[in-house]
């Protein structure tokens, strides 16, 4: 069953009660700092809230498994846009314990799709058109090893002014308690 009149009906009060002018913030964010997470469902508040951060403090990127897997995909052409036209000057890459993206099996994922419709035809198209399925759908074996090469990848990017600092942490989802586990101030 869609959510859709639920959130429309909940809306429709929101918006007429003005709850929305508690924020209220501009596109620019105020610790002048770009996130990229994971969209697990336990840090929507949690990771916010463990970084002291409030509505317009930072820009927040969130995917599957916090992963920055391309130099030129979309993560992080959001991180560029961040820094080159919304003022941010630093980044972080915070993945967590736990995560979903930890020793997950594309074979699995491509099994459940079938089971949900997609036709063993359009799969084994994608691997003939040179879509390597198995690669896309991967995820990591260690989160301290995914987020020291995302922040790899983040740091080295030739277009990332080298003013430029990127850290790396990994926050537990439970407590909210942030590891360290590479820092900026410790690349120069």
């Amino acid at each position: 069953m869609s959510k859709l009149n639920e959130i429309l009906s909940f809306n429709k009060s929101f918006v007429s009660e003005r709850e929305y002018e508690k924020y209220a913030t501009s596109k620019f964010p105020n610790k002048r700092m770009v996130i990229v997470t994971c969209m697990d469902t336990r840090l929507t508040e949690m990771l916010p809230k463990a970084m002291n951060l409030k509505n317009g403090d930072a820009k927040i990127i969130k995917n599957a498994g916090a992963i920055v897997t391309q130099p030129f995909g979309n993560i992080m052409r959001s991180i560029l846009v961040a820094v080159y036209e919304l003022q941010a000057d630093e980044v972080f890459v915070i993945g967590h314990h736990n995560c979903g993206m930890t020793g997950i099996n594309p074979e699995i994922i491509v099994e459940h799709m079938e089971e949900r419709g997609v036709s063993s035809d359009t799969i084994t198209t994608l691997k003939h058109s040179g879509v390597n399925l198995m690669r896309w759908l991967t995820g990591f074996d260690n989160v301290r090893d995914s987020v020291l090469q995302s922040v790899s990848i983040v740091r080295n990017h030739p277009l990332l002014p080298k003013n430029i600092v990127v850290h790396g942490l990994i926050i537990d989802p439970e407590t909210g308690e942030l590891e360290l586990v590479d820092s900026a101030e410790t690349q120069a």
